[in-house]
């Protein structure tokens, strides 16, 4: 990831951070603070050109929206095995290409997104519609 690139993530990950925090509370009503949900996962995804149909989908979901997909757990639970960060660190090889609950989590996370869903919203619909318990 070149320089320019790293700087749009970062602006967009700051402002989106920002808003977030302004609008966020979480359920006692006390703002949540989005840059606590991050994993902090700086390398480059994969490209979604090596997939096809849905995974292709999931990976250019990775590229759009990575302060997203950073900022949600993985409930394939690759985190405790394989030390994943978050969510998109699924997609910085091919884990997700083969990993139904990576993909689908990336999906709605992405049409929560669109339907103007902040962080924190889209990581409570998330945890609620993935979590076990």
């Amino acid at each position: 990831m070149n320089n320019r690139a790293v700087l749009r993530v970062f602006a967009a990950s700051f402002a989106l951070s920002v808003l977030s925090l302004l609008v966020s509370c979480d359920r006692a009503g006390k703002a949540v603070d989005p840059a606590t949900l991050r994993g902090w996962e700086t390398r480059e995804t994969m490209s979604p050109g090596y997939f096809t149909g849905k995974v292709a989908r999931t990976y250019e979901i990775a590229m759009e929206i990575p302060e997203i997909l950073d900022s949600l757990h993985c409930y394939c639970e690759c985190k405790k095995h394989l030390g994943h960060k978050s969510l998109l660190t699924c997609y910085v090889n091919a884990h997700a290409s083969d990993c139904d609950l990576c993909m689908d989590e990336a999906l709605m996370a992405d049409r929560l997104h669109k339907d103007g869903k902040d962080v924190v919203a889209i990581r409570k619909a998330v945890d609620k519609s993935f979590s076990r318990n």
